[in-house]
């Protein structure tokens, strides 16, 4: 299909893979990467599952929104950390509520640390995917 319109970007598309291993883990690859997924009913201390896979998914889409607005903002830092806590709702399931701290190692001002987290929140495709569903809340602190 061709893009009608040479000034509309084309969108991007994602492609993951997964396979049942056995009855404790499944194994999801895409493009050169591959996780273990807990996919065992009793659970597997040695894998992600699936509703900690979606906290990580939001815990990287975050990480990766401060490395993309960073150089835009020229905001400077050292690292980042990103906490997630979520709960879970048995009927219907589903997160319920889902917790976030970034903690910035930074000297930047409270005005630029908000700056940073407005744009986490508005341009986190993960971000976005899960707030209309989920009771999301976070705050950006310093380190």
């Amino acid at each position: 299909m061709t893009n009608p319109d040479p000034n509309t970007k084309p969108k991007m598309n994602f492609h993951v893979e997964t396979v049942r291993v056995d009855s404790h883990s499944s194994l999801s690859r895409c493009k050169s990467a591959e996780i273990a997924l807990d996919t065992d009913m009793a659970g597997n201390s040695n894998a992600f599952n699936p509703a900690e896979l979606l906290l990580s998914a939001l815990s990287a889409c975050i990480i990766k929104g401060v490395e993309r607005v960073a150089p835009i903002l020229h905001f400077q830092m050292k690292g980042i950390q990103v906490i997630v806590d979520g709960i879970r709702q048995d009927v219907p399931p589903k997160m319920e509520s889902i917790r976030y701290q970034v903690i910035v190692d930074t000297d930047e001002s409270e005005d630029r640390l908000h700056l940073l987290h407005e744009n986490i929140k508005k341009y986190g495709t993960v971000f976005n995917t899960v707030a209309p569903g989920t009771d999301l809340a976070g705050e950006i602190l310093r380190k």
